[in-house]
């Protein structure tokens, strides 16, 4: 839970810290604009803040791996949610509204977080998780999207080290193969979400499990 806390700081941290221009260039997520990343971290913050007031009885049903739903075909951009997101973010204009309401939401979602039990079973999308294992998913969500966000912006800071590596990890045992040792997390990460095609160096040190990747997690 520290974990997912130093991730969601330090990516909400990498958006206080964008130029207005940058909200206007591409993100890591094909068809999105930086701004239109930003908007979903809204919408990303909203959902940790509704999940963690909405408590289960029952047993938990998945956990920080068997959360995602994984498909071996990009997104077309024609989902509904997706669509939707390109016109909220288009509609605030400034972007200084959109990093107001990612600041006041996302702190929101992580002063909630800091505050959860990790033993508290919480309900989403019809799934049961324990606190602990819902916000070690969004470790994930949030290393993932971080590198989205800086992808065309090189001078811009990172994800965490430790998130990187807790990502990779989560990714492996989603795939059930682990990435070549030579490897770097970031790069597991780019290539195991389809988010960079490998070189023929890398697919060859991926032999046969290339067949497993790219995974694209919903």
């Amino acid at each position: 839970m520290d974990l997912f806390s130093r991730s969601w700081t330090a990516l909400r941290q990498a958006v206080a810290e964008l130029r207005d221009e940058d909200f206007a260039r591409p993100s890591g997520c094909t068809g999105w604009l930086v701004r239109d990343l930003v908007c979903h971290l809204v919408i990303d913050a909203q959902d940790v803040l509704i999940t963690l007031v909405t408590p289960a009885d029952t047993e938990p049903t998945r956990d920080a791996v068997t959360y995602w739903h994984v498909a071996r075909t990009p997104p077309t951009g024609e989902d509904p949610l997706d669509a939707l997101i390109v016109r909220l973010a288009a509609a605030y204009q400034e972007p200084g509204l959109l990093k107001f309401h990612l600041d006041d939401v996302g702190s929101a979602a992580g002063r909630a977080a800091e505050l959860a039990d990790s033993g508290l079973r919480v309900s989403t999308q019809d799934q049961v998780l324990t606190a602990a294992d819902y916000l070690d998913a969004y470790v994930l969500e949030w290393t993932l999207h971080h590198l989205d966000l800086i992808a065309h912006l090189p001078e811009a800071a990172g994800p965490p080290a430790e998130g990187l590596a807790r990502t990779r990890e989560l990714l492996e045992r989603i795939a059930g193969v682990a990435f070549p040792a030579s490897f770097s997390d970031k790069d597991a990460l780019l290539i195991g979400t389809g988010r960079r095609a490998p070189t023929d160096v890398e697919q060859a040190e991926l032999g046969e499990t290339a067949a497993r990747f790219p995974l694209y997690l919903g």
